[in-house]
């Protein structure tokens, strides 16, 4: 890793520092704030925080990448689906926030346009960046093995998948931005490793998202909404596809996969039991909320985890 490849990181993190305080004024200003669950009563005093923090990560990756990208061009399509869940991500909290409609986009909306931006992904990185979606397996030393027409929907699934996983993650103080900065540094590492030439779009979201705890840390001055979280998840995707590492999400992005799950769970359970539950509260990070864990407890543990199944998919390569 070169001098000038660190060098996105410290220019991502400082366009990040810069922004965010005009930023959290003007949303301020303009009362974009959100609404948090009163049945949580120690998230009462996060009423009137404002969101959309998100937008100054998606800034200071989008200049930093620009800039990087005429030497490193293999990181455009992970931009690209950076900004593309980012700007569905925008436009629900626009709906939300500004336009006071409390659902946003409606599910079937949201999903058809996740679909269209993994769809230009799937296309960008198989006709511009020619990059095969051979899969890898872990444990396995590296083989990687050729699934043939069943490699696209499971791209579909599991960019879709690690995008939502990473929505139902933001729910705390610095938790969202906590899993996927340990998960950006895992892909970077990876990519040098593996000569997969992304690494700097990695230490660009490492950046931003080092900028962004800064006032997103308990208590936070600013939430990322889902301009901010779908926009990580598609990052995460996009890295991991860019070096056919999709099934190691399974492993470092294990946090995404269990706040998702734990959803499904209880609905079905819910549903099935006419109105029983398993866990106090889902996503899960809640569970543990309820549970008598503070907010910092559960980021600093969830964040723990995903550092220590980072050096597991790292092994695992």
């Amino acid at each position: 890793m070169t001098i000038a490849e660190l060098s996105s990181m410290f220019l991502s993190f400082a366009i990040g520092l810069v922004c965010l305080p005009f930023l959290i004024r003007f949303l301020n200003k303009e009362k974009v704030d959100q609404t948090e669950r009163s049945y949580i009563k120690s998230h009462e005093k996060k009423n009137g925080t404002p969101t959309m923090g998100g937008i100054a990560i998606l800034l200071a990756v989008t200049i930093s990448s620009i800039v990087y990208s005429f030497t490193n061009p293999k990181i455009i399509p992970v931009l690209i689906l950076t900004l593309g869940f980012g700007l569905i991500g925008f436009i629900d909290d626009f709906m939300k926030v500004i336009l006071h409609r409390v659902d946003g986009l409606k599910a079937w909306q949201k999903l058809l346009l996740q679909i269209v931006v993994t769809a230009i992904f799937a296309y960008y990185i198989t006709h511009f960046s020619h990059v095969s979606l051979d899969l890898m397996i872990p444990f396995t030393g590296g083989n990687k093995v050729n699934i043939g027409w069943a490699a696209i929907p499971i791209l579909f699934f599991a960019v879709i998948g690690t995008v939502n996983g990473t929505n139902f993650t933001d729910g705390l103080d610095g938790l969202a931005s906590t899993v996927t900065l340990v998960v950006a540094f895992f892909f970077a590492a990876a990519s040098v490793r593996l000569n997969g030439s992304v690494e700097v779009m990695g230490l660009i979201m490492a950046g931003a998202l080092m900028a962004f705890l800064c006032f997103n840390c308990h208590p936070a001055k600013v939430f990322m909404g889902d301009t901010g979280s779908l926009a990580l998840g598609g990052f995460v995707a996009g890295m991991a596809y860019m070096m056919q590492m999709p099934l190691f999400i399974l492993i470092v992005g294990f946090i995404y996969l269990i706040e998702v799950l734990s959803v499904i769970i209880q609905v079905t359970y819910f549903k099935a039991t006419h109105g029983k539950r398993i866990f106090r509260m889902t996503p899960i990070h809640h569970h543990f909320e309820l549970g008598g864990w503070s907010e910092t407890k559960v980021v600093t543990i969830f964040g723990v985890v995903t550092v220590l199944l980072s050096f597991l998919a790292w092994m695992a390569m």
